[in-house]
């Protein structure tokens, strides 16, 4: 397999919700790899995208304010294209299910739109496309691989998969090469910070860094993370390699963790503060998957890919991100 500095040099790449966090993170590295870069994003307050993410990179990518529901903007910057990162969605659980129409309409019909579109007028490139551990529901083993049943507890989850099938689906009929990546709990500067739509890590950033309490709910379930910049690896080979195409992988954390674990873990770097634990509120304890983390052989075997950031690195950085950073986050 080619690296990614020698294979991207001048090739022509779209990231759908680029100015978001995995997305401007993304395009980072691949700055860094000589791409041409075109970065879209809607910029809606509620999906987590924000220009001060590419405050370092805005003079080498190309920024197209679009909503992945335009068809019509799609038709025009799909075209060309080497690489789609498909990375736009909505995020929240609890969104999905207090406005199922809007998540049905971002992360279903518009996903399927791209695909029809690419097939159109854009045959030959290869997309990466972002789902989730959501989609597996509450695991009926621990690790959960690729096997297990998926049985999505809330409406993102439906929507997700559906979506993910609409991308292998489009790779083993269509020709379309398209792999999927199920993430789980990604964690690293750019995230969201606001409020716990995109990540719950994120708003414990928010919290320690106010001088608020952690909120913890019941805290047993464990839990695992992956950083930020091993999840950009994975989407890099992902596009690198043939051998995805088709095909679902998971990606993952070594070790799993509590989150009272995790709380006490993120305290202790951070030198200050507390955390209480509550009961779940009614409304996210019947969405709640209990205990997940990934099993990702799959991946290790066919990409080559595996996390390397241990946890407490992962948030030292973090941390120091976003204590440099907060006010451009809130």
């Amino acid at each position: 397999m080619s690296s990614p500095a020698d294979f991207f040099q001048g090739r022509s790449v779209l990231i759908t919700g680029g100015l978001g966090f995995i997305g401007s993170n993304l395009a980072r590295r691949l700055v860094a790899c000589g791409a041409k870069i075109v970065l879209v994003d809607s910029l809606v307050p509620e999906y987590g995208g924000n220009l001060f993410n590419i405050t370092d990179i805005a003079d080498s990518v190309k920024v197209n304010i679009s909503d992945v529901r335009d068809r019509y903007s799609l038709k025009y910057l799909v075209q060309g294209q080497d690489f789609i990162f498909n990375l736009a969605g909505q995020t929240s659980h609890l969104d999905s299910m207090e406005d199922p129409e809007t998540d049905l309409a971002i992360n279903c019909a518009a996903q399927l739109s791209i695909l029809e579109t690419c097939r159109k007028h854009c045959p030959g490139v290869k997309l990466v496309f972002a789902s989730t551990r959501q989609i597996y529901g509450k695991p009926n083993y621990l690790p959960v691989d690729e096997e297990h049943p998926l049985n999505p507890v809330d409406v993102n989850g439906i929507n997700k998969m559906a979506a993910e099938f609409y991308h292998t689906l489009y790779s083993n009929v269509h020709g379309l090469k398209a792999c999927v990546l199920r993430l789980t709990n990604t964690i690293g500067p750019r995230m969201r910070v606001r409020d716990a739509r995109q990540t719950f890590v994120g708003m414990w950033i928010r919290q320690l860094l106010e001088g608020r309490p952690i909120e913890v709910w019941e805290g047993q379930q464990l839990r695992d993370f992956t950083y930020v910049e091993d999840v950009v690896d994975a989407m890099l080979a992902a596009a690198l390699s043939e051998e995805g195409n088709g095909r679902v992988f998971n990606l993952g954390g070594d070790p799993p963790i509590s989150l009272r674990d995790l709380a006490a873990m993120m305290i202790d770097l951070n030198g200050a503060g507390t955390f209480n634990v509550r009961i779940f509120p009614a409304e996210r304890k019947k969405i709640d998957i209990g205990d997940y983390y990934s099993d990702f052989k799959r991946i290790r075997t066919a990409l080559a890919w595996e996390p390397h950031t241990p946890l407490r690195e992962a948030l030292v950085c973090t941390l120091e991100y976003y204590r440099a950073n907060i006010q451009h986050y809130v």
